[in-house]
Formats: C-alpha cells, structure tokens, sequence
C-alpha cells in the first residue's frame, strides 16, 4: 500500500464523496477512483460501496479506516520528527490528554519553553485513557496525560503536583444545592448525565460491583455539553472540579462527593522512547517545574 493510496482512501472515507474528496486534494475524480480500485484489487476485498449521493464503508472499508488514520498519524509525526532535528529553536510535540484542569500545569511548561523557542507546536489530542494510551503505545504520542488508574508500571512516568477532586454539577437553583458535599449513596438515585471517558473506569470502584440500578440518563464526551443538560434541569453531571465555570455569578454549582478518592494525574511516555531534541527539553522543563 501507498502512502499517498491511503491519504486518497482516508479523505474520501471523511468526505463521503469520491467528487469532493478529490477537489480537496486537488486531484482528478477518474484519478482517485481508478487509485482506489486498484486498493481494493491489493487487498482483495471491497473497501466501499457507492449509492446515488454518497459512499458507504463495508466493514473492510471501516477497518481500514481505523489502520489508514494510525498509519497517517505516524507518518506524519515522523517526518515532523526528522524535521524537527535540523530546526533548533522549534518542532513539533505530540500530547495526548483527557478533560483535566491539571491541564494547566502542563500548559505552562509548553509556554516557558517556547518563550526560548518560539517555533514549538503542541498538538494536543483529547481523548479517553485508553485512547490516549493506545497512541503512545503506537509511537503517535510522544506524551500522555493520564489518571492514576492505569498501570504506570508499563510507562515511564512523572507525577503532577496536582490532585482533581470529583463531584456533583448542579443548578444554582436546585435544593440539593444546599449541601455542601454529597455521598456515594445521595447520589445514586439521582438521574445522572456521566461522562462516557470516566463512567467505565470510576463507577464499579464508587459503587461496588453492582451499579446496573445507577439512573444515567445521559452521557457527553466534553464538560461543556455535560453543564449545558444541567442547566436545562435534564439532572445532575458528575465530573471533576474546575472543568467549567462555577462561579457566584454561574447558574450552576460545584459539591464534591464524600469518601471518592481525589485524582492523581501522570506525565507518561513510552519505555526506551528516543525524544526529538525539542521533546527532551519539554520532559526537562516539565520535571523542573514539577519539582518546584
């Protein structure tokens, strides 16, 4: 397979259009089609199936997507990589990261070290634990941003000064807002908006090992849409503090949950990962930070 073969297949998968992906890529339509046939020809199996307006993946064709985005992914951080050798005050650098205000600490190390070197790029990749682990275990990341519930054993790895504390989401308005913390138990009942990165990893440990009664009535992937249900009376989000605004001027409170054990978060990166030279000033500049 081509390189250039599967960033064809990749934009024409997004696009769902075979006419628009090639006007995006500034190639012909005949061009594409014919390059993707002979893909399906290579692998031997039908990639995708084309209606009247649109371009429908079979199951090889989704596969494929998932590998061609992982493969690209690569690719690409490793020519930035091989670039980033010749340019001394720049590069890119590679995070990956869950909703977190711990964030933060992170944040101001890429700032002091671009104060230094101003041509530093951070991309950062917001995704789930596993996502995030999956990508650096895949050399996509160069760092990952995780809680205290993977198994640091397999990474390297350097502790943040910083803990998250989890709670409850509520309307300003609401009774409950009264409290000032809540319990495991108060909460159960409740109907629940839940975040679907946390809600695998964190309730068997909150609740036992039987949480099928938990009333979740909606899950979101970012805090904001999580405080926008709230603030429509839809129920009570759980996440942890600082993610959004809770201020006396907000409409909406945060109350941390009693006995929940706070989180810690982690700087890892990969056993025997060989660091671009801007990436290894990153890693210094995090553990000096970190250590004052």
């Amino acid at each position: 397979m081509e390189i250039r073969v599967l960033r064809y297949f990749l934009e024409m998968a997004r696009e769902g259009n075979m006419t628009r992906a090639a006007e995006r890529l500034f190639i012909s339509q005949p061009t594409m089609s014919k390059q993707l046939k002979y893909l399906e020809k290579e692998l031997g199996t039908k990639l995708f199936i084309r209606s009247n307006y649109s371009i429908r993946l079979t199951q090889a064709g989704m596969l494929l997507r998932e590998r061609a985005e992982d493969i690209l992914s690569l690719v690409d951080k490793t020519e930035a990589e091989f670039k980033s050798l010749e340019e001394a005050d720049g590069g890119e650098i590679y995070v990956g990261a869950p909703e977190s205000a711990s964030m933060g600490l992170f944040a101001e190390a890429v700032r002091r070290l671009q104060q230094n070197h101003p041509g530093i790029r951070c991309d950062i990749y917001s995704g789930n634990m596993q996502d995030v682990c999956e990508k650096l275990d895949k050399g996509i990341l160069d760092f990952g941003i995780v809680m205290n519930y993977v198994d640091l054993t397999k990474y390297h790895y350097l502790p943040m000064p910083t803990e998250d504390i989890w709670g409850v989401i509520l309307r300003r308005d609401d009774p409950l807002a009264a409290k000032k913390t809540f319990t495991v138990e108060e909460i159960r009942n409740l109907p629940l908006i839940c975040s679907r990165q946390w809600a695998d990893h964190e309730f068997p440990q909150w609740f036992g090992t039987d949480n099928n009664g938990l009333n979740i009535i909606a899950t979101y992937n970012l805090p904001y849409n999580g405080a926008v249900m709230v603030k429509a009376g839809i129920g009570y989000a759980l996440m942890l503090d600082r993610l959004i605004h809770t201020g006396e001027e907000s409409d909406l409170v945060f109350r941390p949950i009693e006995g929940v054990p706070h989180v810690e978060m982690y700087v890892i990166w990969r056993r025997y990962q060989t660091f671009t030279p801007i990436a290894e000033l990153l890693l210094k500049e995090l553990q000096a930070g970190f250590q004052n």
